[in-house]
């Protein structure tokens, strides 16, 4: 696990794709729906193109009245234009949010490449914007600073499948290939990604195909070996069907402690990853809950690798925006108690006033997640420090009581943060 992951603590993940052009999935909230429709009601617009083939789906007769019966998934590449799109713009809005890595999606289940590869012309260099756009936000993201991965989909590809629709959990692992020649296929398509980019982070999904469990030269053994000689600090993820990982996934769960294994909490802003023109502010996290779930899974000895879902044009939608820049305002004032942090003795207390904790070498971060409260009662183990910092510089009154008054400068912050030295 290389230091740079621990330290970055936030990252950003890019969806974007043909399920772009349509941007639409059944919006729902946090209950859901019942596990029978959770299919065909899919609430990812990225699986826009399982759910259009699954009859009688809102998003199949949608997809009829919009775009016309007998016009496929696939014919969805010839509307994708990406006009807007400036990839260093886009990636410093990201930067500016405080990411210290970027992941874009270079294939996701639909099987469209955003890269220029020889491995198959349904790419995005062949097809739709004509461009290489893993490309464009690779050099960004360089340009920037930041580090950059690739997230893959291992295991599914529907555009070289001929399996029906997935309508369940179990087949999700029963439609899916896992022969020789597709492993292969996927084997050269990463290996690609490896050569051209030095990804510092592989990001796989949905598992890997049996086909390349072994240990041949397509293998993804083999792929991992030449990884980790073209990028000795690289990190992947726990995604593979394989024994062996980096950091550990949680998606659109929430961690109840620390957990002492690297982890990476993962969401979309709102309740997909692909851009849901459907979803409102209702359904869409305001820069307050960004920031306070980036401090708890900090908290908690994790990473947060928050999702940007832009528009088939390459535009981020406002809702995302505005939560994105109030993130980074926060973090312009408060990011030395996340970067570079590790959990303390608790992640927060079971009762009194809510808070986190982060430390940074001796020093204590105390996250007030509600500083509307007006004071904050420290545990003993605190109450001996001398000296106490506010977001913004603002000295703390130590008195030895524990009892500190939060001052009416910080009342107002989504998270009001007292460094404790």
């Amino acid at each position: 696990m290389p230091d740079w992951y621990r330290d970055a603590k936030l990252g950003f993940f890019i969806h974007w794709g043909l399920y772009s052009v349509p941007a639409w999935a059944t919006a729902h909230g946090p209950g859901g729906v019942l596990a029978e429709d959770a299919y065909t009601h899919h609430q990812y617009a990225e699986w826009y193109g399982n759910t259009v083939r699954i009859a009688g789906s809102p998003t199949w007769e949608r997809h009829q009245r919009v775009f016309g019966t007998g016009t496929s998934y696939e014919d969805l590449a010839d509307l994708w234009h990406a006009e807007a799109f400036d990839a260093d713009a886009f990636v410093s809005e990201l930067v500016g949010a405080g990411a210290r890595y970027v992941i874009p999606t270079t294939k996701h289940h639909e099987g469209f490449c955003l890269w220029d590869t020889p491995t198959t012309a349904f790419n995005s260099v062949r097809r739709g914007p004509r461009r290489d756009l893993i490309s464009e936000l690779h050099d960004a993201t360089r340009a920037a600073g930041a580090r950059f991965g690739v997230y893959y989909s291992g295991a599914l590809d529907w555009h070289v499948s001929d399996f029906p629709p997935i309508e369940s959990d179990t087949d999700l692992f029963r439609f899916r290939r896992h022969d020789k020649l597709f492993s292969r296929y996927s084997a050269a398509q990463l290996t690609e990604l490896v050569e051209k980019f030095s990804p510092d982070v592989l990001w796989n999904d949905i598992e890997w195909p049996d086909g390349g469990k072994d240990d041949d030269d397509d293998s993804l053994a083999a792929l991992f070996r030449r990884y980790y000689a073209a990028v000795p600090d690289g990190v992947i993820n726990d995604r593979w069907g394989v024994p062996y990982h980096g950091f550990l996934t949680r998606e659109y769960s929430h961690v109840p402690d620390i957990m002492e294994p690297v982890w990476e909490a993962t969401r979309g802003l709102g309740y997909s990853f692909g851009y849901n023109q459907d979803e409102d502010a209702s359904r869409s996290m305001s820069g307050a809950q960004l920031i306070r779930l980036l401090v708890d899974v900090v908290s908690k000895n994790g990473n947060l690798l928050i999702n940007v879902g832009p528009r088939a044009d390459g535009s981020i939608p406002e809702l995302q925006l505005a939560a994105m820049r109030e993130l980074g305002r926060w973090m312009g004032l408060n990011g030395q108690a996340i970067y570079g942090t590790r959990p303390w003795r608790r992640a927060g207390e079971p009762a009194g006033a809510p808070r986190a904790y982060t430390t940074t070498g001796e020093t204590v971060h105390v996250h007030l997640l509600d500083p509307a409260v007006g004071e904050l009662e420290l545990p003993a183990e605190l109450t001996g420090r001398g000296v106490g910092v506010w977001s913004g510089g603002i000295a703390a009154e130590l008195d030895g009581s524990g009892v500190v008054v939060v001052p009416e400068q910080v009342r107002g912050e989504p998270v009001a943060v007292l460094t404790l030295r």
